[in-house]
């Protein structure tokens, strides 16, 4: 069996799944020169929005394997660092294809072009640097950093069967790769909360950055910045980006906050689904203006069905909330722990979002500095700041 013209027209189409049309040709062309299944194990995980993950297997079924390859799943290659086995169907992930749809946007956002010097960060499969190496050349213009050896040596030899040989690096991404500096692009394989500034200082000006954001509140974003003359990066909100964090800046889950000495137990009329459900703009406002994290989860207990959102402090592990809906309440238990008031300060900053007319995502941009890294709404010069 190959990547039939078939199979090939299938995953074309699932870089765009809503027909907008707004792929470039270069980047159709290079996924359709780019043979995924080279980039893909034997036994893979896959993991769909809805259902159960599962196995997908070259040997025992090689028809759904190669259906799937070609098709818009996420397939993990990798469990807990490698620690744990993708049979047993849970765990973090840590290494995988990503939904072809998010790398074809990301690139996209990129707009690299032939010639160009492009930084990788997350090496990943080999699949983003193969396609890299399409868009802009195969004679050193890419270099590629990886900080997870095993995987680094797989996707070493994943593009050596496709043929490409991007320059290949075992490391911290966040530090960048100073010796190849300028570049023209930084393209970024792994979710970030807050961007490095090497990342800027080893880009040339008007020189772009495009990554996938998680600012801790709420969902992830697609963020491109450009490099300008003073050494900042400024840049809008894209789209929206889902990928494992770096390593480096991998969070500890809100629900293992510390205890903490004091609780606080109370009602509230307002639905904490809705917090969880007003859309990206709220998230950034409220992410911005407390600078908190905040995870949701669904579950039943011994009371019945709930979901629950957990409200964070990042620097301080005892300062923490939780609020919980239950299916027929008409308000809705609040949990505050620390000295901290996080779930009031959640309220005054939705508050202020409605106040501002409850702005869209598209609104939202990011300026890096030196001194580090702020949102703003509208222009860079309206910069919002947590207390």
């Amino acid at each position: 069996m190959t990547a039939t013209p078939e199979r090939l027209d299938r995953l074309t189409a699932a870089l765009d799944p809503e027909g907008s049309g707004d792929i470039s040709q270069a980047v159709i062309d290079a996924v359709r020169a780019v043979p995924r299944h080279l980039f893909i194990p034997d036994v893979g995980l896959v993991v769909e929005e809805d259902g159960a993950p599962y196995l997908i297997d070259k040997q025992a079924d090689p028809c759904a394997w190669w259906d799937t390859v070609y098709s818009r799943s996420i397939i993990v290659t990798q469990l807990d660092d490698g620690a744990t086995g993708l049979d047993a169907l849970a765990g973090d992930s840590t290494s995988s294809a990503s939904a072809p749809s998010t790398v074809a946007d990301l690139l996209n956002h990129l707009r690299a072009e032939p010639g160009m010097r492009v930084l990788e960060i997350g090496t990943g499969t080999g699949y983003t640097a193969a396609l890299l190496s399409r868009l802009v050349g195969d004679q050193g213009e890419v270099t590629s950093i990886e900080v997870d050896p095993a995987v680094a040596e797989q996707a070493a030899k994943n593009l050596a069967a496709a043929g490409l040989t991007p320059r290949l690096l075992i490391g911290d991404g966040a530090l960048g790769r100073a010796d190849g500096a300028s570049y023209d692009r930084v393209h970024v394989t792994c979710g970030v909360r807050e961007v490095p500034y090497a990342w800027v200082a080893q880009t040339r000006p008007s020189g772009v950055i495009v990554l996938p954001w998680h600012p801790g509140y709420g969902t992830s974003h697609a963020l491109r910045l450009e490099v300008r003359d003073d050494g900042t990066a400024v840049g809008r909100i894209e789209g929206f980006a889902g990928y494992m964090m770096l390593r480096s800046q991998r969070p500890r889950p809100c629900e293992n906050q510390a205890p903490g000495e004091e609780r606080r137990h109370y009602r509230t009329a307002l639905d904490p689904r809705a917090l969880d459900q007003l859309g990206a703009g709220a998230d950034l406002a409220i992410g911005a203006l407390t600078g908190l994290r905040s995870h949701t989860s669904e579950g039943t207990d011994e009371d019945g069905a709930y979901v629950r959102v957990f409200v964070a402090d990042p620097d301080d592990s005892r300062s923490w909330a939780s609020a919980t809906w239950r299916p027929g309440s008409v308000t809705y238990g609040v949990q505050q722990v620390g000295d901290r008031p996080v779930w009031d300060e959640v309220l005054q900053a939705y508050a202020q979002w409605v106040s501002w007319g409850e702005p869209h995502w598209r609104r939202f941009g990011v300026t890096v500095a030196p001194e580090g890294q702020w949102v703003w709404l509208d222009t860079p010069e309206r910069v919002l700041t947590s207390a």
